[in-house]
């Protein structure tokens, strides 16, 4: 069942922008996981490709639709942000119940130097918070009308997908559904076939490249809107929201 976290964190320090940075979001991440299950965090380590997990940007504010991807100042001391976590897989949302459930608000972990503390966390969707929620394989497959004749999503934030040992920022419809696809019938209990890519043509799109940087590398992704329009006899697709993009109405 894909599960989408919301944590929300408040640090006791400023958070410096050096460590805001993926790898450094991604090893909190292994953090929270190997604090309540170290052999889980050692597999999660090691996975190299479809991944069960997606992290977002730290977000500082409340506003959940006017999203940031690289920070040039310090986040200050006492200023609320949130963290969105995606999960894939069943048993990764089992093994780390422990920590949603028994959450200790006083308890601290550190990025870089700075104390950082949950406040709470977000399993639903609400009113100033559309990036929570979650379905199973089943209801996703259910929910997805066979009368709908377009997709839409909106990339958040920078996007790009892995094409051999590179990164291509171009979202054609086999990159976007390619990878959809691939973690779909990873982690679903409803396989599709490949052939319903073959079904989808670009229809609409206003996109933009952004460049993000940090010490040592640097990322081309794409951000904006992308339309795809079904034509022909296709089977029920079941299109999904993985990392910082969103299928939107």
């Amino acid at each position: 069942m894909p599960y989408s976290l919301v944590l929300n964190l408040q640090a006791r320090s400023p958070i410096q922008p050096g460590y805001l940075t993926g790898k450094h979001l991604h090893a909190l991440f292994l953090t929270l996981v190997s604090s309540v299950d170290p052999e889980l965090g050692d597999r999660l380590h090691a996975q190299t490709t479809n991944k069960a997990f997606a992290l977002s940007p730290l977000q500082k504010g409340d506003r959940p639709d006017d999203l940031q991807w690289q920070h040039t100042r310090p986040i200050p001391a006492g200023m609320p942000c949130w963290w969105r976590i995606s999960l894939l897989d069943d048993q990764l949302f089992g093994n780390l119940s422990r920590l949603w459930l028994n959450l200790n608000p006083q308890h601290s972990w550190h990025l870089g130097a700075a104390d950082l503390f949950i406040t709470s966390i977000l399993g639903t969707p609400q009113s100033t918070q559309p990036w929570a929620g979650f379905a199973s394989y089943h209801q996703l497959y259910e929910m997805a009308s066979t009368e709908a004749s377009q997709i839409h999503f909106r990339f958040f934030t920078p996007t790009a997908f892995r094409q051999g040992t590179f990164d291509s920022a171009l979202p054609s419809r086999e990159n976007v559904f390619g990878s959809l696809l691939r973690r779909w019938n990873e982690y679903s209990p409803v396989p599709l076939s490949e052939s319903i890519i073959d079904y989808l043509f670009p229809s609409y799109f206003d996109l933009r490249t952004e460049l993000v940087k940090d010490a040592r590398s640097k990322f081309i992704g794409c951000v904006g809107s992308l339309s795809f329009r079904i034509l022909g006899a296709a089977e029920a697709e079941t299109p999904m929201g993985m990392g910082m993009t969103r299928r939107i109405a």
